[in-house]
């Protein structure tokens, strides 16, 4: 009697063997539609997202007459009442139902076994990003979906044919556009097995013109402003430090916001390389001023001593004059009538007449440009500063050349 109870229970374990091995894994095929995402944080690096969910499989069991057509399906509430797919999603942070007026959830099933679910759900999700190119950056944003418990021997998801991802046509993002979404499947092999995965790839563009507005002019505006003080007279003092400190606490503050509603990453960023330049030639403007004042002084130093100098030549010659004087009375010099071809005077007269003579020279447009900026004649602070007016807004335009085609191409390049 033993003996033929166990042979049962083999002869049972072989016929399951053999029901798995023929009827291999339930197969559950998923659609979603993407009613809204509502914020993409860059800080915590997370968008939330309103969707949709639907999932559709064949379970055999649940076979019914339809009445000769009558029953197009049966609709259920309560998901407890049938057998469900073991799904989850990988990389949520949070997420809830919507059981505004009614719980959002029906579940159909069709006469020949056929079982829909669908449910509106409400989910915040990880989405980690690479920021070197903020703000003229793009982000992929992911939407992952696997089995919990069952391997692909039992349960395998499969995206349905046709349209698998739907997304409403009026999607508003306030600094994102979404520029397309790719399905994929993303499997991951575990000590307990392999297990299926679906994944939706979203490609969200960020909108540069925000950028633009708040932080890319203001602060050429701010560089802008420093080099007034390249204008302004060498002995207003109170005003050009005034100015440059100005400017200079305002470029860090507007710095510090910028960074305040970011994440702190370990890699360089584009506003980053912006923001730096800027504050730098701010900077630079407030230096220029020390080293103009310091060599103000220094020239002012300088023309005290020449001052002295020119008083103690000129208390030399008087002395000098006052023993000609003594002298004059016994001798004196017959001057001549006719001047000797040597003489000084007949040579500057001889030179005028050369230069008179000599073919007008062609206007030149830089030199005439240049001439309205004179360097040579003036003090070396006020040649400082007529420097600075040319060198600061030539240096500044070169590193926009550079900063955009460097960025706007890197950008190219990874798209």
């Amino acid at each position: 009697m033993i003996h033929n109870h166990t042979r049962k229970l083999k002869n049972d374990q072989l016929n399951r063997k053999k029901i798995c091995i023929t009827d291999g894994p339930a197969v559950v095929r998923i659609n979603l539609f993407v009613r809204s995402i509502a914020t993409i944080s860059d800080i915590k690096m997370e968008y939330s997202v309103q969707l949709t969910f639907r999932e559709q499989w064949l379970d055999e069991r649940l076979k019914f007459n339809d009445v000769g057509g009558r029953l197009k399906y049966l609709t259920l509430t309560e998901a407890n009442r049938v057998w469900m797919p073991d799904l989850f999603f990988s990389n949520e942070k949070e997420g809830h139902f919507h059981n505004i007026i009614m719980p959002n959830v029906y579940i159909r099933i069709f006469p020949f076994g056929s079982v829909l679910y669908s449910i509106r759900i409400s989910l915040t999700l990880a989405c980690p990003m690479n920021l070197k190119l903020y703000p003229l950056d793009r982000q992929v944003c992911s939407l992952r979906m696997a089995s919990y418990g069952w391997t692909t021997d039992d349960l395998v998801f499969l995206w349905k044919e046709g349209d698998p991802v739907q997304v409403v046509k009026n999607l508003h993002l306030p600094r994102f556009t979404l520029e397309k979404f790719l399905t994929d499947y993303c499997n991951s092999k575990t000590n307990t097995g392999e297990y299926s995965c679906l994944k939706v790839d979203l490609l969200f563009k960020r909108e540069f013109s925000y950028y633009l507005i708040q932080i890319y002019i203001p602060c050429c505006m701010l560089v802008i402003v420093s080099w007034v003080s390249f204008w302004l007279d060498q002995g207003a003092v109170p005003a050009r430090v005034s100015l440059g400190v100005t400017t200079l606490l305002t470029m860090a503050t507007q710095t510090s916001g910028i960074n305040a509603s970011l994440p702190p990453v370990s890699y360089t960023k584009a506003i980053d390389v912006w923001t730096g330049v800027c504050l730098t030639f701010v900077f630079g403007a407030l230096l220029e001023f020390a080293l103009v004042n310091y060599a103000s002084r220094s020239d002012l130093h300088r023309e005290n001593m020449k001052k002295k100098r020119r008083e103690l030549e000129q208390a030399s010659l008087d002395a000098a004059s006052d023993l000609l004087d003594t002298d004059s009375n016994a001798t004196f010099a017959m001057k001549p009538l006719v001047r000797h071809p040597g003489d000084p005077l007949a040579l500057e007269k001889l030179r005028q007449c050369e230069v008179h003579m000599q073919p007008p020279k062609r206007p030149n447009c830089c030199r005439s440009w240049l001439s309205k900026f004179p360097t040579r004649n003036c003090s070396r602070s006020k040649r400082i500063d007529v420097i600075s007016r040319i060198t600061f807004p030539l240096v500044f335009a070169l590193f926009n050349l550079v900063y955009w085609s460097t960025y706007l191409f890197r950008e190219e390049e990874e798209t």
